[in-house]
């Protein structure tokens, strides 16, 4: 169905020919002065410069030749704008169509489309911490947004696994554990099925290696070796590679799972690094590779570039790929298996250059079809009450379980004095603290950097998601306390239009912009428009809550109009915040 701005432009459109006027002119937008009118018209403005003629005697003529009934009123204002507001029954009749469509009259564009997005970006051996947050957060919402939009939407978490954190791994192992078979070269039987070391342990070496590789050179040769050794096929360090593959992997699917966030494709580095020696062949084949200083590398500089473009390096002088190599070989993987019609990235925007490298490579190449979108997405950083990105009291990254809990232990105290038992408290403090996160989060434009406001973030009042969750669960009270029966018709209900007050329009007409704002969070990749319509459309919910006795009104045309609402409310709202990946409780 047409959105309800669609509808209204189509009646100014029909006015603006009648007129004699050029239709486009006739398009419609949602009112900037809401005390003025409800939507406005700013053509006639335009199409006086066309037609030589004063705007606001273009906008009357145009107001003279819309139809009867539509409208309350439409109004002329100087120097030309055409102000609108909806009749009643008009808009309940386009509303009504909303009911019983699964997508609440929002017409789907992406059907048969795949589109991959790539959010993950997580490293095995290595805890997730609030880096992670955002583009988990972010591409989650992505997905399911253009799922919602009718596409194949495939998550892509791409482990880093296959780079010199392995071989520090390696290397720290054997010294601690010397007379392990995977070290034995002359060793030919079967390895152990078990891991020869926990999460735990793992968390820990890593970092030891890591910073034992700076202080001593001797050792972090050895570590390059051993990454060598692996991604040659060395049997013993193979098999430690797919132990370190199998707990980190279950490790983060459990971490992720505790988010809300899945992927359907658990993908790896390692994957795509096959790819890389035949790649470089067919670039050098095709003259666009050359050699600086050692290393094989593409120039992707453009006439039209108004900053520095560094040529893509995809190989070191010693013969080593890179992270470039690695993205390019990915791009190349994603294209022969998937066959996809876009690719998204949600990275941190600071890699922005980085995949603007690799993106000219793929199409200078061939690598990527002309038709393929390959978007970057960078998202900015979310930062301490320093404005610092968010950091431990000590300065360390924090990890992102001790961030959730902070913020569910933080709800839960606010959560305090609820009569709720307390295993039942539990969970739905955990519930509350995850929305208080992501709504948190994907509230504010993802491009951009924030601060993480624990207290804000967890209040019941105001833009948050605490305050969402506890408008849904406050309709589905209302809901139970009426009781619904399964026979109840909603399109009937909304048939009588007596006794609309302004808040309950208000709400309708808050409504009747989902189409139009899930439109704009598709076409933008931008879940915060989503949010935006969730808070407008709460606050509304609640204006109309207190300015109306629901349980108690007494005229049944009434009431079953407001029952009719208060489904309509609860179904599209719940919606939005799956797409979010927020889930609802029964109560709080």
């Amino acid at each position: 169905m047409l959105s309800l701005t669609q509808a209204i432009s189509e009646k100014i459109k029909k006015a603006f020919s009648l007129a004699g006027y050029d239709e486009s002119y006739g398009v419609v937008t949602v009112s900037n002065r809401p005390d003025l009118c409800e939507f406005q018209c700013n053509g006639a403005l335009m199409a006086a410069k066309q037609y030589h003629k004063a705007p606001l005697a273009i906008a009357g003529e145009v107001a003279s030749k819309v139809e009867d009934g539509f409208f309350d009123s439409v109004e002329t204002v100087a120097p030309g704008f055409i102000n609108l507001k909806i009749s009643n029954k008009a808009l309940l009749e386009h509303v009504k169509d909303m009911f019983g469509d699964e997508r609440f009259g929002f017409e789907p564009m992406g059907q048969g489309k795949k589109v991959i997005i790539d959010y993950g970006g997580a490293n095995v051996a290595k805890p997730l911490h609030v880096g992670h947050l955002r583009p988990a957060i972010i591409g989650e919402s992505i997905k399911r947004i253009l799922a919602f939009d009718g596409f194949e939407a495939i998550g892509d978490v791409h482990l880093g696994d296959w780079g010199l954190q392995i071989g520090l791994i390696i290397t720290e192992l054997k010294r601690r554990k010397p007379d392990l078979p995977y070290y034995d070269d002359s060793f030919t039987g079967e390895y152990p099925k078990e891991a020869p070391f926990t999460i735990s342990e793992l968390e820990e070496i890593y970092p030891f290696a890591s910073k034992t590789s700076k202080e001593d050179e001797e050792y972090r040769e050895e570590a390059k070796q051993a990454t060598k050794l692996l991604q040659e096929g060395h049997r013993g360090y193979r098999a430690i590679w797919q132990h370190i593959l199998d707990v980190s992997i279950e490790d983060l699917k459990k971490n992720y799972d505790n988010l809300n966030v899945h992927f359907e494709l658990w993908k790896k580095e390692s994957d795509a690094n096959v790819y890389i020696p035949e790649i470089i062949e067919d670039l050098k084949a095709k003259g666009l590779t050359r050699i600086s200083d050692g290393a094989l590398v593409v120039d992707v500089k453009e006439e039209t570039d108004q900053k520095e473009m560094p040529p893509c390096i995809l190989q070191k002088s010693d013969g080593a790929y890179l992270y470039a190599s690695t993205d390019v070989a990915t791009i190349y993987e994603r294209e022969k298996l998937f066959d996809p019609d876009r690719i998204i990235y949600v990275v941190d925007k600071r890699q922005e250059l980085h995949f603007d490298q690799v993106f000219r490579t793929c199409r200078k190449g061939g690598i990527a079809k002309d038709s393929t979108g390959l978007t970057f997405l960078g998202n900015g950083t979310m930062n301490g009450p320093d404005g610092k990105p968010f950091k431990t009291r000590d300065g360390g990254v924090l990890r992102l379980e001790y961030l959730i809990k902070s913020i569910c232990d933080k709800v839960a105290e606010r959560m305090a004095d609820s009569d709720i038992p307390e295993d039942e408290k539990k969970k739905i403090s955990d519930m509350v603290g995850l929305a208080a996160i992501k709504y948190g989060d994907l509230s504010n434009q993802a491009t951009k950097d924030y601060i993480f406001d624990i207290d804000r973030f967890t209040s019941f009042e105001g833009n948050t998601g605490p305050y969402i969750l506890y408008t849904l669960v406050r309709i589905k009270s209302l809901l139970q306390k009426i009781g619904v029966s399964d026979s109840f018709d909603t399109k009937a209900a909304v048939a009588s239009t007596d006794g609309v007050s302004d808040s309950e329009k208000k709400l309708w007409l808050s409504l009747a912009g989902f189409q139009d704002a899930m439109r704009k969070a598709v076409d933008e990749i931008a879940p915060h428009k989503i949010c935006t319509f969730i808070y407008e459309t709460a606050d509304q919910f609640n204006s109309f809550y207190h300015d109306n006795r629901i349980i108690s009104q007494e005229d049944t045309a009434i009431k079953n109009r407001w029952t009719a609402l208060l489904k309509l409310v609860l179904g599209v709202v719940e919606k939005c915040v799956d797409m979010l990946g927020i889930v609802v409780p029964e109560r709080m």
